[in-house]
């Protein structure tokens, strides 16, 4: 069964928010053949963190893939918090019938 893996990223406008995100569509691209990154609508996120609202913009990046390696994507998942010096990042798969 082919997946739909979504990563959310939060995205600030600096060159190096930029550059995370040029590697990551080179990074993904060269993985699973492809990779698109809704980069031009950015999605707002807002949450409750102990009494205080937070809110932040975020891009989703998106890959198809037939096989769902959770260990890779866990440690893929690791590496992007570092980069974008995240306490988490959201990274999610929905299996997916193609029509």
């Amino acid at each position: 069964m082919p997946y739909l893996v979504e990563i959310l990223l939060p995205v600030t406008h600096t060159r190096e928010s930029r550059a995370n995100l040029d590697q990551l569509r080179g990074e993904l691209t060269e993985s699973f053949g492809g990779a698109t990154l809704h980069v031009d609508s950015p999605a707002e996120g807002i949450w409750d963190d102990d009494g205080e609202v937070e809110r932040d913009r975020i891009v989703v990046a998106e890959v198809m893939t037939d096989d769902l390696d959770r260990t890779w994507w866990a440690s893929y998942r690791k590496e992007l918090e570092a980069r974008f010096r995240q306490e988490e990042i959201v990274v999610r798969a929905t299996e997916i019938e193609r029509l």
